[in-house]
């Protein structure tokens, strides 16, 4: 490798692409097409930096496996990068073994890297953190212990482990210091400051409200209280979880039920929060009574549901208070805001895929939300990108998918 090349890569290893593009930029063998697409990625050009490294991919051809295996490997982060979410992981998977073949034990970790942090955005937590932890990162580089860290903080943020998430930020931020780059630092800063903005809001005793921290919703999760979630759509008293994710009316019911408690909630206000009734009429009051028998038999364990002469009330059954937890922001596409709000550009296969919802169902929500002026797009056909800039005073942790917890 000539000197250039060399000094191109210690360039961008530095977070230099500008550096890294001064010397390579009039070159076309292999080595400088990988370098100059590397740099025109981290400059944010992704079209182009895709175009450049499948070029010098090309330009490798077999003899040279170890770097048409980087090139994949490049390639992927690009994509994630861009929130283009459908690259193949099994050829990422194939050019981790090939690298690790051949002894390149930091570019095969950082494939692997790239396949958890994929698996964190759609909300495979599970299978995240399996991988994570079959990864050693002593022997790595600081920028990788970095990536590393930032992974594991991710996953405990999922958790609402707001103590392992800060620890995990912090050996982050210790190693982004180490390495030295600028981009590395700042983002591990900006995962700092979720921990210290508003996450939810609780409701209790007639709707009354206030915002509340990560740790605070974390230590809801082991309080006495009978907490309805509506960020998860799930009721937690005592150890026991009952989840209404599969019925949104249920749900609708016991949140109206719950923001009212102690007091009763008339009919007609159930009407119209669970069905959007406005003027009820026999069918809707016969409705009303066949879903309170449902949810009387979900709750069975947690609370009951009283008759009153005006309407219902909730009565649990062990927890002397009854508190909502509610999103920071309420409105009919906070999930897909929730991923927009990370100031990156996504597509809406990708969003679709991150939501595990229908490509039709996300394109509705899209143009809704461009219609209100709270999302715009860019490109056309399958360029197309949709983007908003981050959402001030609020973190979206819990608006993101997670496993459903058991009944």
């Amino acid at each position: 490798m000539d000197s250039l090349i060399t000094a191109a890569a210690r360039a961008l290893a530095g977070g230099d692409p500008l550096g890294a593009l001064k010397r390579v930029a009039l070159r076309d063998d292999a080595p400088a097409l990988a370098l100059r697409g590397i740099a025109m990625a981290q400059l944010g050009d992704f079209a182009r930096a895709k175009l450049l490294l499948r070029g010098a991919a090309r330009a490798f051809g077999a003899k040279e496996p170890v770097a048409r295996a980087r090139c994949v490997v490049a390639e992927a982060e690009i994509a994630l990068a861009a929130r283009d979410l459908g690259w193949a992981a099994k050829t990422l998977d194939a050019a981790r073994a090939t690298l690790e073949a051949h002894g390149d034990q930091a570019n095969a970790a950082h494939a692997r890297y790239l396949e958890i942090r994929r698996l964190l955005l759609i909300g495979r937590l599970d299978e995240a953190e399996h991988l994570i932890g079959r990864l050693d990162p002593v022997l790595l580089p600081p920028a990788l212990r970095a990536a590393h860290e930032m992974v594991v903080a991710g996953i405990a943020l999922r958790r609402l482990q707001t103590r392992a998430a800060r620890a995990a930020l912090g050996r982050a931020a210790r190693a982004a210091q180490q390495a030295g780059i600028p981009a590395l630092a700042t983002e591990v800063e900006t995962a700092f400051r979720v921990l210290d903005m508003p996450a939810a809001r609780l409701i209790a005793r007639g709707g009354a409200e206030r915002p509340l921290l990560l740790e605070e919703v974390e230590a809801l999760q082991t309080s006495k209280a009978l907490v309805v979630d509506a960020c998860r759509y799930v009721l937690r008293d005592a150890g026991r979880t009952v989840s209404l994710a599969t019925r949104p009316v249920l749900f609708a019911l016991v949140r109206a039920l719950a923001e009212a408690w102690p007091a009763d909630v008339p009919r007609a206000v159930l009407l119209a929060k669970a069905f959007g009734a406005k003027h009820a009429d026999d069918s809707h009051r016969a409705r009303l009574r066949v879903e309170i028998g449902r949810l009387r038999m979900e709750l069975r364990s947690v609370a009951g549901v009283n008759a009153t002469k005006a309407g219902f009330a909730l009565a649990p059954c062990r927890a002397r208070e009854v508190i909502v937890l509610a999103p920071p922001v309420e409105e009919p596409h906070a999930a897909v805001l929730a991923f927009l709000a990370d100031g990156e550009s996504w597509s809406s296969s990708a969003l679709a895929l991150a939501l595990d919802t229908s490509p039709r169902t996300v394109q509705r929500a899209l143009d809704a939300l461009a219609a209100a002026g709270k999302v715009q797009s860019f490109g056309r056909g399958r360029a197309r990108r949709w983007m908003t800039p981050p959402i001030p005073g609020f973190t979206t942790a819990l608006l993101l998918p997670t496993p459903l917890p058991n009944h």
